[in-house]
């Protein structure tokens, strides 16, 4: 291997690390102009000089492999707390991002295998294939749509509105053409080439002016009040009490003090997901007697926790979201369908176990996956609402969360613990915004060792308790909006798009080559 090519892979490396500086927490934004037009410049500039595919493939890879090595180290940190784990840890941190970095090298793959002559083309086709395979990365196997560039946005929520509209993948797309419309400015065959950087600059201004108006309207919207109140929790319990046989009795002691129930106020309390470890769903029951002192008809209880059904003579375990009331009779629950691998199931279990691996989350065998997401319907005596449970995890994915819209707010649970004081919840909990705003529906979002918060449908943090902060924030008053067109209709709009961009690369291919 030439010194030259040593280079070049340590660039490309570089350029993908950097990248991720435009990422939650730090959104330095404005360093995707600078590295997605250095890397669409040097794949055209060495698409002239070399006919090696394969070494194509590579520079992509490369780059994908910088990028998501500096922003998903943290998912080797939920290794840490089990000691059977940790030999994994080296493996994780340069396998994850490895299998991540193939979608990144199939991008530059396939754009020097149809890549045509002129800037323009080539410009629309860059930014089509990484679109398009960023959208199949969010979905393929049980899917992995962390950090899309679209999330470098998350701070600039008038720009960010239009994802009400188009959705998370098309505003993705649209991102991707804007940070490398720069480098076709550079490298422009004609100067009407110009016009394509000018035109996507002015996307983004009609998208700010967009977010502008509906964020007046909102605010012009009348206030409803709930003749209750959601309380959300937000905790810092320790994940040692999966480990050493914590007792239980303190916890649920602590998130009733964290809570403060008040017998003369109608109070739904929101309590983190697994928050209590080793009480499953049928026997929280046995622990009513902690509850007698300070609740009463006036309350209800949200909360994670583990339940279990036998099918077949077949025990399964599932991560669920369950609904007390006040005597902690079971309302209502949902068991979660989007699971995390490894961390609640593991793939091909019957081979780990023989070497003496199991699911993180819990000590007898993987979790099983939900039929289906229903929204849970409360109607008692002094409650009436419906809302969309989403467990930790669930709220990362985009156009395919809910069928029905008929639903009052989004319940969303989590434990951030797992990846420690890293960038994990940070980035975790920015899914969320973006989750709130495509659907315009109000987040309340319950974390242990992570943020809770209230997040309005136009992505604003209404109420918050912080990453170490413990407390809880009251929901009571909100602003109803119409059902979002992308809540109508999806990933559809995204199709659309991608159609569109197919029309202007063949246009533009057709016009340069006459």
């Amino acid at each position: 291997m030439t010194k030259k090519l040593y280079i070049e892979f340590i660039f490309l490396i570089f350029l993908g690390a950097a990248t991720s500086l435009s990422l939650p927490p730090l959104n330095y934004l404005i360093i995707n102009f600078i590295t997605l037009s250095l890397l669409f410049i040097f794949l055209i500039k060495r698409s002239e000089k070399t006919k090696n595919k394969k070494l194509f493939f590579l520079y992509g890879w490369l780059f994908g492999f910088g990028y998501f090595f500096t922003n998903i180290y943290w998912i080797s940190i939920s290794l840490t707390f089990d000691e059977s784990f940790k030999f994994l840890i080296p493996i994780t941190l340069f396998f994850i991002p490895a299998f991540l970095a193939l979608f990144y090298g199939l991008v530059s793959f396939v754009f020097f295998t149809l890549k045509p002559k002129k800037i323009v083309a080539s410009f629309f086709l860059f930014s089509l294939i990484l679109g398009l395979l960023e959208y199949i990365r969010g979905f393929i196997l049980t899917g992995f749509p962390w950090n899309l560039i679209a999330y470098s946005f998350s701070n600039h929520l008038e720009i960010l509105n239009i994802t009400s509209v188009i959705g998370t993948y098309s505003f993705n797309l649209i991102c991707i053409s804007l940070f490398i419309s720069p480098a076709v400015f550079i490298l422009r065959d004609k100067i009407t080439d110009i016009w394509v950087s000018i035109f996507f600059l002015l996307i983004i201004i009609i998208f700010y002016i967009y977010g502008s108006h509906s964020k007046k309207y909102f605010n012009e919207t009348k206030i409803n009040s709930l003749d209750y109140k959601v309380r959300v929790i937000g905790s810092n319990i320790k994940l040692d009490r999966f480990y050493y046989n914590i007792d239980p009795i303190k916890i649920i002691e602590d998130l009733i003090e964290i809570s403060k129930p008040n017998k003369n106020e109608k109070i739904i309390f929101v309590w983190p997901e697994g928050i209590l470890p080793g009480i499953s769903q049928e026997k929280l029951v046995d622990y009513k007697w902690l509850f007698e002192k300070k609740f009463n008809e006036n309350h209800l209880l949200v909360i994670g926790i583990n339940s279990n059904s036998v099918e077949k003579g077949v025990v399964k375990y599932y991560n669920s979201l369950s609904v007390y009331d006040y005597n902690l009779n079971l309302l209502n629950s949902y068991n979660k369908i989007n699971l995390v691998p490894f961390g609640e199931f593991l793939p091909l279990e019957n081979i780990f176990k023989k070497i003496g691996l199991r699911s993180l989350t819990n000590n007898y065998q993987s979790y099983s996956k939900g039929l289906e997401r229903n929204i849970i319907k409360i109607e008692e005596i002094n409650f009436s609402l419906k809302f969309l449970p989403l467990i930790c995890y669930e709220i990362i994915y985009s156009g395919r969360i809910f069928k029905n819209s008929n639903f009052d707010f989004i319940v969303n649970i989590s434990e951030d613990g797992w990846f420690g004081k890293s960038i994990g919840p940070k980035q975790h909990f920015v899914h969320s915004i973006f989750r709130a705003i495509e659907n315009g529906k109000y987040v309340l979002r319950s974390s242990n060792n992570g943020i809770s918060a209230i997040i309005n449908p136009l992505g604003l943090i209404e109420q918050e308790v912080g990453l170490t902060e413990t407390g809880y924030i009251d929901f009571n008053q909100f602003k109803k909006i119409q059902p979002t067109v992308f809540s109508r209709y999806g990933n559809k709009i995204f199709g659309l798009i991608i159609l569109l961009y197919i029309f202007l690369f063949f246009s533009f291919n057709r016009i340069n080559n006459e």
